[in-house]
C-alpha cells in the first residue's frame, strides 16, 4: 500500500572556485553589456544612450568593490579587477567628453538658428 520513497540525489554544494568563476563570468558578462552601451553611445550620442553607459559602467564599477563575508570568494581575481576599475576610469572619461561634444553640437545649433 505505501511505497518507500526513493531518496533523491542532492546537488553538490558549489564550491569556493565555482562560485567565483561564476561570479566572475557574471562581472565580465556586464563589462561587456558596459561596453555595448558606451559603443551604441559614441555611434549615437544623445542623453538617453550616454545615461545607459554611465549607469552600465557604474554597475560593473560597483562590481568590482571587495566582497565583504560571507562573500569573499565572489570576486574576480585581483589582476582582472585592477584591469576592470581601469577601464571603469576611461569609460567615464569617454562619456564626459561624449557630454561635452553633445553640449557644444547643441550650442553650435542653437546660435546657427
Amino acid at each position: 500500500m505505501f511505497r518507500k520513497q526513493q531518496a533523491q540525489p542532492k546537488a553538490a554544494a558549489p564550491t569556493r572556485f565555482a562560485m567565483s568563476t561564476y561570479v566572475g563570468d557574471e562581472i565580465q558578462a556586464y563589462a561587456t553589456i558596459r561596453d555595448l552601451a558606451l559603443a551604441e553611445a559614441e555611434k549615437v550620442t544623445t542623453p538617453l544612450n550616454l545615461e545607459r553607459a554611465r549607469i552600465a559602467n557604474d554597475f560593473v564599477e560597483n562590481c568590482l568593490k571587495p566582497a565583504r563575508a560571507p562573500y569573499g570568494a565572489q570576486h574576480l581575481p585581483e589582476g582582472d579587477a585592477t584591469r576592470e576599475r581601469q577601464r571603469c576610469e576611461a569609460v567615464k572619461v569617454r562619456i564626459a567628453l561624449l557630454h561635452a561634444h553633445m553640449d557644444a553640437m547643441s550650442r553650435d545649433h542653437v546660435r546657427a538658428a
